[in-house]
Protein backbone atom coordinates (compact mmCIF):
# COMPACT_ATOMS: atom_id res chain seq x y z
CA UNK A 1 0.00 0.00 0.00
CA UNK A 2 3.11 2.03 0.77
CA UNK A 3 4.30 1.91 -2.89
CA UNK A 4 0.65 2.96 -4.09
CA UNK A 5 0.24 5.93 -1.86
CA UNK A 6 3.82 7.07 -3.05
CA UNK A 7 2.79 6.54 -7.00
CA UNK A 8 -0.33 8.60 -6.44
CA UNK A 9 2.05 11.43 -5.07
CA UNK A 10 3.52 11.30 -7.64
CA UNK A 11 1.52 11.42 -10.31
CA UNK A 12 -0.55 13.98 -8.61
CA UNK A 13 2.23 16.51 -8.43
CA UNK A 14 2.66 15.74 -12.28
CA UNK A 15 -1.16 15.75 -13.39
CA UNK A 16 -2.89 18.04 -10.56
CA UNK A 17 -5.01 15.58 -9.38
CA UNK A 18 -6.07 15.09 -5.86
CA UNK A 19 -3.66 11.99 -4.71
CA UNK A 20 -6.59 10.80 -2.66
CA UNK A 21 -8.66 10.20 -5.88
CA UNK A 22 -5.57 8.99 -8.02
CA UNK A 23 -4.77 6.17 -4.56
CA UNK A 24 -8.54 4.79 -5.11
CA UNK A 25 -8.60 4.38 -8.60
CA UNK A 26 -5.12 2.64 -8.41
CA UNK A 27 -6.70 0.63 -5.69
CA UNK A 28 -9.55 -0.05 -7.77
CA UNK A 29 -7.50 -1.49 -10.91
CA UNK A 30 -5.46 -3.85 -8.49
CA UNK A 31 -8.56 -4.88 -6.96
CA UNK A 32 -10.25 -5.74 -10.45
CA UNK A 33 -6.98 -7.44 -11.66
CA UNK A 34 -6.79 -9.78 -8.85
CA UNK A 35 -10.27 -11.02 -8.67
CA UNK A 36 -9.90 -11.72 -12.58
CA UNK A 37 -7.36 -14.04 -11.87
CA UNK A 38 -8.63 -15.66 -8.71
CA UNK A 39 -11.85 -16.51 -10.57
CA UNK A 40 -10.26 -17.41 -13.90
CA UNK A 41 -7.80 -19.83 -11.33
CA UNK A 42 -11.53 -20.77 -9.16
CA UNK A 43 -13.17 -21.37 -13.07
CA UNK A 44 -10.05 -23.99 -13.89
CA UNK A 45 -11.02 -25.87 -10.83
CA UNK A 46 -14.95 -25.84 -11.49
CA UNK A 47 -13.62 -27.24 -15.08
CA UNK A 48 -12.82 -30.41 -13.23
CA UNK A 49 -16.50 -31.10 -12.17
CA UNK A 50 -17.71 -33.82 -14.90
CA UNK A 51 -21.28 -33.01 -14.30
CA UNK A 52 -22.25 -30.58 -16.07
CA UNK A 53 -25.07 -28.80 -14.76
CA UNK A 54 -23.70 -28.91 -11.63
CA UNK A 55 -20.29 -26.60 -13.62
CA UNK A 56 -23.05 -24.09 -14.68
CA UNK A 57 -24.37 -23.96 -11.02
CA UNK A 58 -20.90 -23.23 -10.22
CA UNK A 59 -20.27 -20.82 -12.08
CA UNK A 60 -23.13 -18.83 -11.66
CA UNK A 61 -22.73 -18.96 -7.76
CA UNK A 62 -18.98 -17.84 -8.67
CA UNK A 63 -20.19 -14.68 -10.56
CA UNK A 64 -22.49 -13.69 -7.54
CA UNK A 65 -19.93 -13.79 -4.96
CA UNK A 66 -17.79 -12.06 -6.86
CA UNK A 67 -20.00 -9.38 -7.84
CA UNK A 68 -21.14 -9.17 -4.38
CA UNK A 69 -17.34 -8.99 -3.38
CA UNK A 70 -15.91 -6.78 -5.67
CA UNK A 71 -19.35 -4.68 -4.74
CA UNK A 72 -17.85 -4.45 -1.17
CA UNK A 73 -14.64 -3.53 -1.89
CA UNK A 74 -15.32 -0.97 -4.17
CA UNK A 75 -17.34 0.72 -1.63
CA UNK A 76 -14.92 0.93 1.22
CA UNK A 77 -11.94 1.80 -1.07
CA UNK A 78 -13.88 4.77 -1.98
CA UNK A 79 -15.67 5.74 1.28
CA UNK A 80 -13.80 9.15 1.70
CA UNK A 81 -14.62 9.91 -1.40
CA UNK A 82 -18.39 9.59 -1.29
CA UNK A 83 -19.61 12.86 -0.12
CA UNK A 84 -17.96 14.74 -2.80
CA UNK A 85 -19.14 12.44 -5.31
CA UNK A 86 -22.22 12.58 -4.15
CA UNK A 87 -22.44 16.61 -4.42
CA UNK A 88 -21.02 15.50 -8.40
CA UNK A 89 -23.56 12.82 -8.69
CA UNK A 90 -26.38 14.97 -8.02
CA UNK A 91 -26.24 17.47 -10.57
CA UNK A 92 -26.02 14.94 -13.60
CA UNK A 93 -28.48 12.72 -11.57
CA UNK A 94 -31.52 13.69 -13.92
CA UNK A 95 -29.80 12.95 -16.90
CA UNK A 96 -28.50 9.60 -15.75
CA UNK A 97 -31.90 8.68 -14.87
CA UNK A 98 -32.85 9.53 -17.93
CA UNK A 99 -30.56 7.83 -20.39
CA UNK A 100 -30.44 4.97 -17.87
CA UNK A 101 -33.81 4.68 -17.68
CA UNK A 102 -34.29 1.35 -19.37
CA UNK A 103 -30.78 -0.53 -17.98
CA UNK A 104 -32.16 0.49 -14.44
CA UNK A 105 -35.49 -0.72 -15.37
CA UNK A 106 -34.13 -4.33 -16.56
CA UNK A 107 -31.39 -4.64 -13.39
CA UNK A 108 -34.33 -4.67 -10.70
CA UNK A 109 -36.51 -6.67 -12.99
CA UNK A 110 -33.60 -9.23 -13.17
CA UNK A 111 -33.92 -9.29 -9.22
CA UNK A 112 -37.61 -9.52 -9.01
CA UNK A 113 -37.17 -12.85 -11.45
CA UNK A 114 -34.42 -14.25 -9.51
CA UNK A 115 -36.18 -13.43 -6.01
CA UNK A 116 -39.58 -14.25 -7.28
CA UNK A 117 -37.87 -17.64 -9.28
CA UNK A 118 -40.61 -16.45 -12.31
CA UNK A 119 -39.01 -18.94 -14.08
CA UNK A 120 -35.89 -20.63 -13.33
CA UNK A 121 -32.45 -22.68 -15.83
CA UNK A 122 -34.27 -24.99 -17.69
CA UNK A 123 -37.41 -23.57 -17.71
CA UNK A 124 -39.61 -23.74 -20.76
CA UNK A 125 -41.32 -20.60 -21.24
CA UNK A 126 -43.43 -18.88 -23.84
CA UNK A 127 -43.25 -14.60 -23.51
CA UNK A 128 -44.40 -11.79 -25.96
CA UNK A 129 -44.32 -14.56 -28.91
CA UNK A 130 -41.08 -16.20 -28.18
CA UNK A 131 -40.96 -19.73 -26.85
CA UNK A 132 -37.80 -21.57 -26.04
CA UNK A 133 -35.92 -22.96 -22.96
CA UNK A 134 -34.46 -21.14 -20.56
CA UNK A 135 -30.23 -21.41 -20.99
CA UNK A 136 -29.38 -17.96 -18.63
CA UNK A 137 -30.43 -15.33 -16.54
CA UNK A 138 -28.56 -12.12 -16.33
CA UNK A 139 -28.79 -8.51 -14.23
CA UNK A 140 -30.55 -7.37 -17.30
CA UNK A 141 -31.66 -9.71 -20.00
CA UNK A 142 -32.10 -13.10 -20.06
CA UNK A 143 -31.89 -15.78 -22.82
CA UNK A 144 -33.37 -18.66 -24.50
CA UNK A 145 -32.67 -21.04 -26.76
CA UNK A 146 -35.71 -21.17 -29.24
CA UNK A 147 -37.96 -23.70 -30.42
CA UNK A 148 -40.80 -22.95 -33.10
CA UNK A 149 -44.48 -22.53 -31.96
CA UNK A 150 -45.84 -25.90 -31.86
CA UNK A 151 -48.01 -25.93 -28.53
CA UNK A 152 -46.12 -28.73 -27.14
CA UNK A 153 -44.10 -30.53 -29.88
CA UNK A 154 -41.90 -27.05 -30.36
CA UNK A 155 -38.49 -28.39 -31.62
CA UNK A 156 -35.14 -26.14 -31.10
CA UNK A 157 -34.12 -24.20 -33.96
CA UNK A 158 -30.55 -23.88 -32.63
CA UNK A 159 -30.60 -20.08 -32.27
CA UNK A 160 -30.08 -18.23 -29.10
CA UNK A 161 -32.76 -15.21 -27.80
CA UNK A 162 -31.86 -12.58 -25.57
CA UNK A 163 -34.90 -10.71 -23.93
CA UNK A 164 -34.58 -7.44 -21.64
CA UNK A 165 -35.63 -8.15 -17.77
CA UNK A 166 -38.67 -5.35 -18.12
CA UNK A 167 -40.46 -7.97 -20.83
CA UNK A 168 -41.74 -9.71 -17.64
CA UNK A 169 -43.65 -7.31 -16.60
CA UNK A 170 -44.92 -6.01 -19.78
CA UNK A 171 -45.84 -9.15 -20.74
CA UNK A 172 -47.74 -12.23 -20.06
CA UNK A 173 -45.62 -15.36 -19.00
CA UNK A 174 -46.28 -19.46 -20.15
CA UNK A 175 -44.04 -21.32 -17.80
CA UNK A 176 -44.46 -24.99 -18.75
CA UNK A 177 -42.24 -26.00 -15.63
CA UNK A 178 -43.59 -23.74 -12.89
CA UNK A 179 -44.58 -25.69 -9.81
CA UNK A 180 -44.26 -29.51 -11.37
CA UNK A 181 -42.59 -30.47 -14.69
CA UNK A 182 -45.17 -32.36 -16.42
CA UNK A 183 -48.42 -30.90 -18.46
CA UNK A 184 -51.60 -32.33 -20.09
CA UNK A 185 -51.36 -33.41 -23.99
CA UNK A 186 -54.05 -35.20 -25.94
CA UNK A 187 -53.93 -37.22 -28.76
CA UNK A 188 -57.24 -37.34 -30.89
CA UNK A 189 -58.39 -40.33 -32.92
CA UNK A 190 -61.37 -40.80 -35.12
CA UNK A 191 -62.95 -43.98 -35.03
CA UNK A 192 -66.47 -45.20 -37.37
CA UNK A 193 -69.76 -44.81 -35.69
CA UNK A 194 -71.04 -48.61 -35.85
CA UNK A 195 -67.54 -49.74 -34.13
CA UNK A 196 -66.64 -51.68 -31.73
CA UNK A 197 -66.26 -48.96 -29.01
CA UNK A 198 -64.94 -50.70 -26.33
CA UNK A 199 -62.83 -52.89 -28.06
CA UNK A 200 -61.20 -50.23 -29.73
CA UNK A 201 -61.02 -48.02 -26.42
CA UNK A 202 -59.64 -51.21 -24.62
CA UNK A 203 -56.81 -51.00 -27.10
CA UNK A 204 -55.94 -47.18 -26.32
CA UNK A 205 -55.88 -47.69 -23.28
CA UNK A 206 -53.06 -50.62 -23.65
CA UNK A 207 -51.35 -48.68 -25.70
CA UNK A 208 -51.05 -45.60 -23.68
CA UNK A 209 -50.69 -47.36 -20.35
CA UNK A 210 -47.49 -49.26 -22.20
CA UNK A 211 -45.70 -46.14 -22.14
CA UNK A 212 -43.12 -47.09 -19.63
CA UNK A 213 -43.03 -42.64 -19.49
CA UNK A 214 -46.34 -42.21 -19.05
CA UNK A 215 -46.93 -44.74 -16.48
CA UNK A 216 -44.20 -43.34 -14.43
CA UNK A 217 -45.59 -39.88 -14.53
CA UNK A 218 -49.04 -39.95 -12.22
CA UNK A 219 -47.03 -40.95 -9.22
CA UNK A 220 -44.80 -38.04 -9.90
CA UNK A 221 -46.96 -35.38 -10.17
CA UNK A 222 -49.31 -36.14 -7.13
CA UNK A 223 -45.91 -35.67 -5.01
CA UNK A 224 -44.92 -32.58 -7.81
CA UNK A 225 -48.65 -31.38 -6.50
CA UNK A 226 -48.43 -32.06 -2.41
CA UNK A 227 -44.94 -29.89 -2.73
CA UNK A 228 -46.80 -27.13 -3.91
CA UNK A 229 -49.36 -26.81 -2.16
CA UNK A 230 -47.95 -24.38 0.32
CA UNK A 231 -47.71 -21.94 -2.62
CA UNK A 232 -50.49 -22.73 -5.27
CA UNK A 233 -54.11 -23.70 -5.24
CA UNK A 234 -53.36 -26.63 -7.28
CA UNK A 235 -56.00 -29.62 -7.76
CA UNK A 236 -56.21 -32.37 -9.85
CA UNK A 237 -59.03 -35.38 -9.82
CA UNK A 238 -57.81 -37.65 -11.91
CA UNK A 239 -53.75 -38.26 -12.55
CA UNK A 240 -54.42 -41.37 -14.98
CA UNK A 241 -54.46 -41.13 -18.78
CA UNK A 242 -58.20 -40.69 -19.54
CA UNK A 243 -60.17 -41.21 -22.95
CA UNK A 244 -62.57 -38.61 -23.93
CA UNK A 245 -65.72 -39.92 -26.34
CA UNK A 246 -67.23 -37.15 -28.35
CA UNK A 247 -69.60 -37.74 -31.69
CA UNK A 248 -69.41 -36.38 -34.59
CA UNK A 249 -71.39 -36.06 -37.98
CA UNK A 250 -69.69 -38.67 -38.91
CA UNK A 251 -67.48 -40.75 -36.47
CA UNK A 252 -66.63 -40.95 -33.27
CA UNK A 253 -63.70 -38.72 -31.82
CA UNK A 254 -61.63 -40.12 -29.03
CA UNK A 255 -59.36 -38.13 -26.93
CA UNK A 256 -56.70 -39.65 -25.24
CA UNK A 257 -55.86 -37.28 -22.12
CA UNK A 258 -52.65 -37.93 -20.54
CA UNK A 259 -49.60 -36.73 -18.57
CA UNK A 260 -45.62 -36.39 -20.13
CA UNK A 261 -42.95 -33.58 -20.02
CA UNK A 262 -43.22 -30.98 -22.66
CA UNK A 263 -39.83 -31.69 -23.56
CA UNK A 264 -40.49 -35.44 -24.38
CA UNK A 265 -43.96 -34.85 -26.27
CA UNK A 266 -42.45 -35.69 -29.89
CA UNK A 267 -40.64 -38.30 -28.74
CA UNK A 268 -43.55 -39.80 -26.93
CA UNK A 269 -46.81 -39.03 -29.24
CA UNK A 270 -44.28 -41.05 -31.75
CA UNK A 271 -43.98 -43.73 -30.22
CA UNK A 272 -48.14 -44.04 -29.39
CA UNK A 273 -49.02 -43.37 -33.14
CA UNK A 274 -46.52 -46.24 -33.99
CA UNK A 275 -48.68 -48.56 -32.03
CA UNK A 276 -51.63 -47.18 -33.13
CA UNK A 277 -50.86 -47.77 -36.58
CA UNK A 278 -49.74 -51.59 -35.63
CA UNK A 279 -52.89 -51.79 -33.91
CA UNK A 280 -54.53 -50.68 -36.74
CA UNK A 281 -52.94 -53.40 -39.65
CA UNK A 282 -53.66 -55.98 -36.75
CA UNK A 283 -57.32 -55.32 -36.77
CA UNK A 284 -57.48 -54.01 -33.27
CA UNK A 285 -58.45 -50.95 -33.71
CA UNK A 286 -60.88 -49.41 -36.16
CA UNK A 287 -59.92 -45.93 -37.54
CA UNK A 288 -62.03 -43.64 -39.61
CA UNK A 289 -61.50 -43.18 -43.16
CA UNK A 290 -63.58 -40.03 -44.99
Amino acid sequence: MKYIYNLSEWLSKIIGINAGYIYSTLSTIILFTIVHYVKKFIGKLIKKVDDEKKEFNYYQKLNIIVTIISFIAVIIIWEKHFENLITLISFVSAALTISLRDIIYNFFCGIYIKTKKIFQIEDRIEINGYKGDVISIGSLNFEIIELDMDEYEGQSTGKIITIPNSQVFTYPIKNYNKAFKYIWDEIKINVPLDCDLPKNKNELYRIINSNEIIKAIPTKMKKQVHNSSANYRLYFNKYDPIIYTKVKDKYIELSIRYLMHPKKSRFIKSNIWNNILIAYKNGNIDLYKD
